[in-house]
């Protein structure tokens, strides 16, 4: 088989580049874009900041309703991770193939890649839009870039999209948004032998974390898509949190930050506003003691829900391992494609259950029939004559 047709080889290649969100991604990129105008696209490549690049590939008539596909080139980092092999070269075990991105999701940009190939382009009667964003996995921010600016009364794109993330090859119309803020509680600093000329951060954002703790329960009390998602409710995380210089000063400051997923039709805005208002009593308390509790909005990034019956839904159909759709539970670049006009179903080779981890892997048989099942649907779309109503 040669290169250019085999998405086995291709994805090792986007392995290879380490696109870790904290990293550029111009390499990946500059790949996907050349494959892209090598099989005749009109490619957009569209900077957001140093490093930072959207890729926009059109294919067949524009300003024809058709289909857009679309997946993110950035991946979640490997540190303090056991792999059991380098996780930025591929590697085949037993019929799977290991690597980081592998199922989150290099794997469908090699396969949607590869299937071009395997496509008339020519005979599209649609067009057929790829759309490839960076930094989705720290909230989205590549797309957000595009939904602010892109006119799309001047140049518009497809309705409908498909979003290739790690479904079990489940189709899925819906999921919960993911923002996130930042809390520092600021103290002020002494020698640790004498606490009491100091004001300790740390204890401070304790008081923060009860108080987050209380909301979060609060959140689970209003429940919605219960029989789609395993958690109905506005989920909260406290992922990190950074404070304190040495073990023999009283700290002056500690960062925490949230992550939170509002439901579809639940506001974000909102729920920063519900945070801000559960810190008052430790913000007064705080301030009494000389410091303080500043609350900041990092990203927001809307959830999606799109109605039942679209075409997409039915060509994806014959291809899932349910013709019902569900819920997602994580954020994809649907919510912010959703500003921009365009209805996106998220259906996808491999599982959301080993992304993010060590030995991340995609079946190699999944991988291969990707390409087949993306050549089907863009046939089914943007080529066959559409069926009157």
């Amino acid at each position: 088989m040669k290169a250019e047709h085999d998405p086995v080889e291709l994805l090792a290649q986007l392995v290879s580049l380490p696109t870790v969100s904290n990293r550029p991604v111009d390499a990946i990129a500059a790949v996907l874009a050349e494959r892209a105008e090598g099989a005749g696209g009109r490619v957009q490549i569209l900077n957001s900041s140093p490093g930072k690049s959207n890729i926009i590939a059109r294919f067949g008539p524009p300003r024809t309703d058709g289909l857009v596909i679309s997946g993110h080139m950035d991946v979640v980092p490997v540190e303090g991770q056991q792999w059991s092999s380098d996780p930025f070269k591929m590697t085949r075990r037993d019929a799977n193939l290991y690597g980081r991105g592998t199922a989150d999701m290099k794997g469908f940009l090699a396969a949607v890649t590869v299937a071009l190939k395997h496509i008339d382009l020519h005979k599209l009667q649609r067009e057929l839009a790829l759309i490839w964003t960076h930094d989705e996995e720290v909230g989205c921010l590549g797309s957000k870039v595009l939904a602010d600016t892109w006119t799309d009364t001047l140049d518009p794109l497809p309705k409908q999209a498909w979003i290739g993330e790690p479904t079990d090859l489940k189709i899925c119309r819906m999921h919960p948004g993911h923002s996130s803020i930042e809390i520092t509680c600021t103290g002020k600093a002494a020698h640790s032998s004498r606490p009491t000329l100091g004001v300790n951060a740390i204890l401070i954002a304790q008081r923060v974390i009860a108080e987050l703790e209380r909301l979060s329960d609060h959140w689970r009390q209003t429940r919605r898509f219960e029989t789609l998602l395993a958690a109905p409710y506005t989920v909260m995380n406290i992922g990190q949190i950074t404070g304190g210089t040495a073990i023999n000063i009283v700290p002056e400051q500690c960062v925490i930050q949230v992550g939170f997923r509002p439901l579809p039709g639940t506001d974000a805005a909102d729920r920063i506003l519900e945070i801000e208002s559960s810190m008052e009593s430790v913000r007064q308390h705080a301030r009494f003691l000389g410091g303080d509790v500043k609350v900041r909005t990092l990203q927001i990034g809307p959830a999606l829900l799109t109605e039942e019956g679209t075409p997409l839904q039915h060509h994806l159909c014959s291809h899932a391992i349910d013709a019902v759709p569900t819920a997602a539970p994580f954020a994809t670049d649907g919510g912010n494609l959703e500003r921009m006009g365009i209805s996106s179903l998220v259906f996808g080779p491999g599982s959301i259950d080993v992304a993010h981890r060590a030995d991340e892997f995609i079946p190699e048989a999944d991988l291969r029939q990707c390409v087949n099942t993306v050549r089907r649907v863009v046939e089914d779309m943007c080529i066959a004559d559409q069926k009157p109503a």
